[in-house]
């Protein structure tokens, strides 16, 4: 069983989760080492059954549940006894079962690049239940659902296989839920897609309880347990998600917390931007790519999120953790890795996170000077705020990666709210032309840029001549937009990539232990300064750029900015 610790309980077993009361009662649970522990009654002790002696005998030992040196994911799995294995799916995947085996041989398994034998996963069939807590708030309505809901459609979740189970406080009925989920899915679906919302909805039932007691869970199972049931689910074949579309707030439970306020943020790079397969494939399927990604030819690199909004009613929410926290230090950091990790031995999950790790691992102290940090004007007006907040709704941070291939090339990790535009892109900025005989320094460097969101694109800024007799240079670009590319083919949301690798147990995409806590290492010196008053945000105008200490920042780095030169997305018209 994963074991979870937050900074007021670290150091003292946690043995209660939110759903303790459902798990500890019907269910056998694993430790780290795949053994079978079971809960003593009335102590409320965690005990190893059958550990083998040196003299052969088996008896019962005591398995006190360690907390954590860090974060852990809350995707978790537990045997039954029925075999059945539980994923909590709004966070990351555990790393050591699956090295130790402690899964056995009921392990999702992935088709992911339809390359099963390459992934080293196998498909697995069988009844599932996805059980989402939080089925009444916002974001199960705007996100989970409506995820669920294309994946259905799109043939990844079969009619006769999967059924969907709402849990919440809110009292509901069944068709009080499908009412809510269709008087949000009906504005963007299609008349003729309206028969497969109609059996969608089917799927779905409710159950209304509490997240700190036993007998709404009790209920749940026996629902799920009904639906397994019905469908003749052979002992060993049944499998149970469960997404946590919870607030933190929720996940208290004995006082005891579930690190949520920084797990939710786990999530790889699914949570927020599309999934980074496309990237791996850029990378290392292009030849013409190998002799230029270095820092021979590359001067620098920026991977920026702006958004041109505020909290908009979140800021006590905000307030706890900041821009870095929220932004650079997971999704921003698992782009860098993305980027700089060199070819993975395999597209196994472990291959690929084993090349990330050595790059976080290989990226040295960041200097209090090459950070700026930013507050917009408005934000303390949000009467959840405190008057004298400290926290950064913009951050510039600049990284640097002591390696072969990357030293001497900083990594400008930047990130924003109420800023003058919205996107999230990768720059890479190439060195000047060596012998320019076209004085085209005035024109910009060559750079590589890949939109993330939205309008996801990428193209190649190159000067090239202007049309005309004169011999004059202008810069212009070499694009592809994938929504004007590849039109018949639908881009998958975040959430919708993130449920199906969880379903199919492809860990690729999400943070391993280690690489958890070498990310945490790198900003934890940074988070410690700013929360101690040691380094104050600059006062920023919404709308604007952000503050002017950033773009001396990005100049002290080596960027050089383009003038005259906008990307305009390309149009059917």
């Amino acid at each position: 069983m994963a074991a979870y610790s937050s900074r007021k309980s670290r150091g003292r077993p946690l043995g209660q989760s939110i759903l303790s009361p459902f798990i500890s009662s019907y269910f056998g649970i694993t430790d780290r080492r795949g053994a079978h522990i079971e809960r003593e009654k009335g102590s409320g002790r965690w005990w190893r059954a059958n550990r083998k002696t040196q003299s052969g005998e088996h008896k019962r030992v005591a398995a006190p549940i360690r907390p954590s040196p860090s974060p852990r994911s809350l995707l978790v799995r537990f045997h039954s006894k029925k075999n059945i294995i539980l994923q909590l799916a709004m966070s990351t995947v555990s790393d050591t079962s699956l090295r130790n085996g402690s899964l056995g041989n009921n392990s999702f398994r992935s088709e992911s690049f339809s390359e099963e034998k390459d992934m080293g996963l196998v498909r697995e069939a069988g009844c599932l239940s996805i059980i989402v807590l939080g089925a009444s708030g916002d974001l199960a309505k705007k996100k989970t659902f409506p995820a669920l809901f294309h994946l259905f459609q799109q043939g990844f979740l079969q009619e006769n296989d999967v059924h969907i189970f709402g849990y919440a406080r809110t009292k509901l009925s069944d068709d009080d839920l499908r009412e809510r989920i269709r008087g949000y899915l009906g504005k963007v679906v299609s008349t003729e897609n309206a028969e497969i919302l109609s059996k969608f909805l089917q799927l779905i039932k409710y159950v209304s309880g509490s997240y700190d007691s036993e007998e709404g869970f009790q209920l749940l199972d026996m629902q799920v347990s009904e639906h397994e049931t019905s469908k003749n689910s052979q002992p060993g074949t049944s499998r149970r998600l469960f997404y946590l579309a919870l607030p933190p707030s929720l996940i208290l439970v004995g006082g005891h917390a579930l690190w949520l306020r920084n797990l939710r943020k786990r999530l790889g790079i699914c949570r927020r931007f599309k999934c980074p397969a496309w990237r791996l494939v850029l990378r290392f399927a292009n030849r013409f790519f190998m002799p230029l990604w270095n820092r021979d030819n590359i001067d620098n690199i920026q991977i920026v999120f702006r958004e041109d909004f505020g909290t908009e009613g979140r800021g006590g929410y905000f307030d706890e953790y900041g821009i870095i926290r929220d932004i650079i230090q997971n999704h921003l950091l698992q782009v860098l890795c993305l980027v700089a990790m060199e070819k993975p031995v395999s597209l196994k999950p472990e291959h690929i996170r084993d090349e990330k790790v050595k790059v976080l691992q290989s990226v040295l102290p960041i200097k209090p000077e090459e950070v700026v940090l930013g507050q917009y004007k408005g934000y303390k007006d949000d009467p959840t705020v405190s008057d004298s907040s400290n926290t950064p709704t913009f951050a510039t941070a600049v990284l640097r990666i002591h390696n072969e291939r990357w030293e001497g090339v900083p990594f400008i990790l930047k990130a924003g709210k109420a800023l003058n535009s919205r996107k999230a892109e990768i720059r890479v900025q190439f060195k000047d032309v060596p012998g320019d005989i076209f004085k085209s320094k005035k024109q910009g460097r060559n750079e590589f840029v890949i939109r993330l969101q939205p309008s996801e694109a990428m193209y190649m800024k190159l000067t090239v001549k202007k049309p005309g007799l004169q011999m004059s240079t202008i810069q212009s670009e070499l694009d592809l937009s994938y929504g004007l590319r590849y039109q018949d083919v639908k881009i998958p949301e975040a959430y919708e990539r993130l449920i199906l690798d969880t379903i199919r147990g492809d860990q690729q995409h999400f943070v391993r232990r280690d690489e958890l806590r070498v990310a945490w290492e790198i900003f934890t010196p940074l988070l410690h300064s700013i929360d101690e008053g040691q380094l104050k945000p600059i006062s920023y105008k919404p709308g604007s750029r952000g503050p002017a200490e950033a773009d001396e920042l990005l100049a002290k780095a080596g960027y050089v900015q383009t003038h005259g030169y906008i990307w305009i997305p390309p149009t059917l018209a």
